[in-house]
């Protein structure tokens, strides 16, 4: 029996020794506002015990974290044909960047860049009746919290600074892989980036992910295929041009997002979720890796 509540105690001490915790995103300028010296971490098991340590119940924007629920939703309504407009390889790059983009003829690497999370969005806006109310109650539903919600003052703060998004929106239109109006596409997108959400309200949204495609409510939302691809996908191409480093020191398929968030799970064991604002330099949260690695060392436990 793994000793949860003393190796989180032991990684938040040592964590609390840590001077050097990141820089806070600064690019989009309600994240900037954000106390560099919050930590938070819970972690969730198969058997549904909850463990938790610091600002685990402090509200952060997730940011990228929401590609794979997007994703999730989208392959859930077209399955296999997702993958005729997106690829699924690492790219290599920084999650923004756009000259892959224009080299492969308007096909994302992955739908966990943004170029590609761009094309998800674009086919939620699709399959949607009403777009954005029809995600977040998806949201809602798989982790059973109505509390859930957009944080509208960081949407907008997205959408006046979001240059390089639009830049790959209209890329994406120019060879025919958005098939609405980038404003509409982007404005989902900018959205669901702005999701709010706690390291507690992740474990249990993630776990979904963790147990097969059934949420805590034992309603099924994906294919145990489904499930495999998407937690490849986490695994490979989840922290942008860190996943390698990710995979090395911690282990387990994750993503992470510029509010200093990361969930990351080890199937059929556990789910867990960290929060720490100060990213590294390639736009990881810099405890919530060091964290997860100490998690993984202590428990002995990653997929490899």
């Amino acid at each position: 029996m793994i000793n949860y509540p003393d190796i989180l105690h032991n990684i938040q001490l040592e964590i609390n020794k840590v001077s050097e915790r990141g820089q806070v995103a600064r690019y989009i300028p309600e994240l900037s506002k954000i106390d560099p010296h919050k930590f938070g971490m819970h972690i969730i098991d198969a058997n549904r015990n909850e463990f938790s340590v610091g600002d685990s119940e402090e509200a952060f924007s997730i940011q990228s974290i929401s590609k794979v629920l997007s994703l999730s939703q989208a392959i859930g309504l077209i399955g296999e044909e997702l993958w005729t407009r997106v690829d699924v390889e690492p790219s290599g790059d920084p999650f923004n960047h756009l000259s892959l983009l224009e080299q492969e003829n308007g096909i994302p690497r992955n739908p966990l860049i943004n170029a590609g999370a761009i094309v998800v969005a674009d086919i939620l806006v699709s399959k949607l009746k009403n777009p954005k109310e029809d995600f977040l109650t998806y949201i809602q539903d798989i982790s059973g919290d109505k509390s859930i919600n957009f944080d509208a003052d960081v949407a907008a703060s997205e959408k006046e600074t979001g240059f390089r998004n639009y830049a790959a929106a209209n890329l994406l239109k120019s060879y025919g892989n958005l098939h609405n109006d980038v404003d509409t596409v982007l404005d989902f997108y900018f959205h669901q980036c702005s999701l709010a959400l706690n390291c507690k309200q992740l474990t249990k949204l993630f776990f979904v992910f963790m147990n097969r495609g059934k949420c805590l409510q034992n309603n099924t939302y994906l294919t145990t295929s489904q499930v495999k691809r998407i937690n490849a996908l986490m695994l490979t191409c989840g922290f942008y041009d860190e996943a390698g480093e990710f995979a090395f020191e911690v282990g387990l398929p994750g993503k992470s997002g510029v509010g200093g968030g990361i969930v990351a799970l080890l199937p059929n064991n556990y789910c867990v979720a960290t929060w720490s604002p100060g990213l590294n330099k390639k736009g990881n949260s810099k405890l919530g890796m060091l964290a997860l690695e100490m998690l993984t060392t202590a428990t002995k436990q990653s997929i490899f």
